[in-house]
């Protein structure tokens, strides 16, 4: 890669900035293509994944499709959560039976998730499933704003653990899931954990749209963690 001139680049800068920002900039703009280059690559080795393990037929339970009610419950088998697609993404909320509030992390990236979902709709399905019962699901979601996402919980099956998405001692892994269903048969496509090979973190982290806008700070993340002390949405 030629690299470029002040002349050959649209200022990323704004007029008189000092030469040695806008070379080491440039510099910077060529480690971002680098990296976008690099994220392509990846996301089509995904694509060119093997088929996935066939899963078993999980009846999940669900509440009615008015976010302020809890009841009735019923049972949805996993087929059906896919809707009219054929892609279901899942994300897997920590939020196990005996919790008496979800993740924060995990609340933060669902919040992000709910903003964009009217987009993601209109190529897959996508669903928040949790450990946690209907009834303690839907409270969060409410006390989070997340009226417009399909919760689901996993209460009395097997799913989490099957996905691995469970630990041995029935602690929850924070994890996304995307789920292909040809007719009755739904089969995993793919697993990304919070959590990389080496039990490094960041594994989602680019999901995210707070962490990425954070990176861009002088002081970038920090050490900051979110927590669930300022939930909820302003009704201003």
């Amino acid at each position: 890669m030629t690299k470029p001139t002040n002349q050959d680049v649209m200022p990323m800068w704004p007029v008189d900035a000092p030469e040695d920002y806008v070379r080491a900039r440039i510099e910077i703009a060529e480690a971002e293509r680098a990296l976008r280059d690099q994220v392509e690559a990846v996301a089509e080795a995904r694509r060119r994944l093997p088929v996935g393990a066939e899963l078993a037929h999980y009846e999940l339970a669900e509440g009615p499709a008015d976010p302020g009610l809890d009841e009735p419950v019923r049972t949805t088998p996993l087929p059906e959560v896919f809707g009219e697609h054929d892609s279901l993404v899942v994300y897997h909320l920590m939020f196990g039976p005996d919790d008496k509030q979800a993740c924060p992390m995990c609340s933060m990236w669902v919040d992000g998730f709910h903003g964009v979902s009217r987009h993601i709709a209109r190529h897959a399905a996508f669903a928040v499933v949790a450990k946690a019962t209907v009834p303690a699901l839907r409270s969060w979601a409410r006390r989070r704003g997340w009226d417009g996402l399909r919760l689901l919980s996993s209460h009395g099956t097997t799913f989490n653990r099957d996905l691995n998405v469970e630990y041995p001692d029935g602690a929850q892994r924070p994890a996304i899931s995307v789920l292909v269903r040809e007719g009755s048969t739904v089969r995993h496509f793919f697993t990304l954990p919070a959590n990389y090979l080496d039990d490094t973190q960041r594994g989602i982290d680019s999901l995210s749209p707070v962490w990425n806008l954070l990176d861009l700070l002088p002081a970038g993340r920090g050490d900051w963690f979110p927590d669930n002390s300022y939930a909820g949405r302003s009704r201003g």
